[in-house]
């Protein structure tokens, strides 16, 4: 005798229960979707065909499409052709469009056609958020991550990578040439020469594409193109790898780690700090918020420009000048009296004030000692110039920046708290991505890919925090 549990055979008349809304409980978030795009006001956040004229085919409406696309998002279910299955045979689906299955056609073009109202949904959910009031004594850690974009590496040229390709090319032709040249010494058959011929049509053409490739890269201000998608850049992943991808901006509340703001960029983390600081500060209402950053946001322009919105700022500060690597001594052996307006060199000599200058739009004051320079013992290691003394370059608003540095060593564990803030919403979201991450080409298509994302992210830290049903009366209210 079986002790297995057994299933009833196929055959058997089964009473489904009579209405489809006893397929899903009450607390299945699925009633939460719902609940969501119900409350809002679809025209006003930018949706197109909410109101439509009465001649003419009928369309789906907004909200179903926004339901099945939030749907799909949250449970990594982001392809077109996929969601168009889901919606035969998903029961969860059945309930929320009320049965409609739109085909995978209209599904890709509603994503495409209303990048806007997706970006205003998101939002939307997080002045919901704040209306819970979800940020309180705001803390926000800032943070970019390199998304795979849908281009080949082999697809992306640089001024380099096509000169070496041209090269090569030139050789190989050249070669085949010599060959066909000299074929009456050697011993080929015609099937050979023909093959031979063929190659060489084939790579003068490919030469001529490479020299149209080479004028464009250059003519390009990054110096760099991506054929499949040309919004795309190769840029450097956390272990260093040139990657062709997008670089997603963050900005994620350290108390429930909801993302707050976001943004995709096409270059480096550099000089976006004040962007998404802005529009955190925006998101929120206010300016009374502490931003975190690691030290690839390092830029004292951009550090004031959030200074003096009135927000709290704490980054790591690095030096760039190379000094290190040349051998001298660092700006950091160089001791600055606020007191005085001088500095001190290793040697013991004061440099005063001598003079302004402007350095990529920044207004330096130089300080310099001539005579104590060109009379130092330890001179080489302090400047490479025989003719040049040693100058020290010091920002006008230099002071806020060492204060805020101040700051932050004084601040504990914030490297720790930044890490397990904003890093892990970007593990999150690239597992519910896949291998592959984006699915459509272009920055604005991308942009609406990571809409999505974030919205079934913050959607279910919600429902985390607050269960499926409080956030069901939190929106109806």
């Amino acid at each position: 005798m079986s002790h297995h549990i057994k299933g009833q055979p196929r055959n058997q008349a089964t009473l489904f229960p009579e209405a489809l809304d006893d397929f899903v409980t009450d607390e299945n978030p699925v009633r939460v979707i719902d609940a969501f795009v119900d409350s809002l006001d679809l025209a006003s956040l930018g949706f197109e065909k909410v109101k439509t004229k009465a001649t003419g085919r009928p369309c789906y409406h907004p909200s179903m499409m926004l339901k099945l696309y939030i749907y799909g998002y949250l449970n990594r279910i982001q392809s077109s052709r996929r969601l168009e299955k889901e919606t035969h045979r998903n029961v969860e689906l059945m309930w929320l469009l009320e049965r409609l299955t739109p085909d995978f056609k209209t599904i890709a073009d509603f994503r495409k056609d209303n990048s806007t109202g997706i970006k205003n949904t998101c939002r939307q959910f997080i002045q919901l958020c704040r209306e819970m009031n979800m940020f309180t004594n705001v803390v926000v850690a800032i943070d970019g991550s390199k998304f795979k974009a849908v281009n080949n590496k082999q697809r992306t040229y640089t001024p380099k990578k096509t000169k070496d390709l041209i090269a090569r090319f030139d050789a190989s032709i050249n070669h085949y040439l010599a060959i066909l040249a000299d074929k009456d010494k050697q011993e080929y058959s015609d099937e050979d020469v023909t093959v031979m011929h063929e190659k060489v049509a084939w790579m003068k053409n490919r030469l001529a594409e490479l020299s149209d490739i080479e004028t464009r890269v250059n003519e390009h201000p990054d110096k760099k193109i991506s054929l499949t998608d040309p919004d795309s850049r190769l840029l450097k992943t956390s272990n260093m790898v040139r990657q062709v991808c997008y670089n997603v901006q963050s900005a994620v509340d350290s108390r429930h780690h909801l993302i707050i703001s976001h943004e995709v960029t096409q270059s480096t983390d550099i000089g976006k700090l004040h962007l998404v600081a802005s529009q955190v500060q925006e998101a929120l209402g206010t300016t009374d918020i502490t931003f975190i950053a690691d030290k690839g946001y390092y830029s004292r322009a951009d550090i004031k420009n959030v200074l003096d919105t009135g927000s709290e700022m704490l980054v790591p500060k690095t030096d760039t000048s190379g000094a290190a690597k040349a051998g001298i001594f660092n700006k950091n052996q160089f001791k600055y009296d606020k007191i005085k307006d001088e500095y001190i060199c290793p040697a013991g000599n004061i440099l005063p004030y001598r003079r302004n200058a402007m350095e990529n739009g920044l207004k330096l004051r130089v300080y310099v000692n001539h005579i104590a320079c060109r009379d130092c013992d330890i001179r080489t290691k302090c400047t490479r110039s025989r003719n040049e003394p040693r100058k020290m370059r010091r920002w006008e608003h230099e002071n806020e920046i060492d204060a805020m540095h101040q700051r932050f060593k004084k601040a504990k564990d914030i490297s720790l708290i930044r890490k397990q803030t904003v890093e892990h919403p970007f593990g999150t979201i690239k597992m519910w991505m896949g291998a592959t991450h984006y699915l459509t080409k272009r920055l604005k298509n991308v942009s609406t890919e990571t809409n999505l994302h974030i919205l079934a992210y913050n959607l279910k830290r919600m429902m985390s925090i607050k269960g499926t049903i409080g956030l069901m009366k939190a929106i109806r209210q």
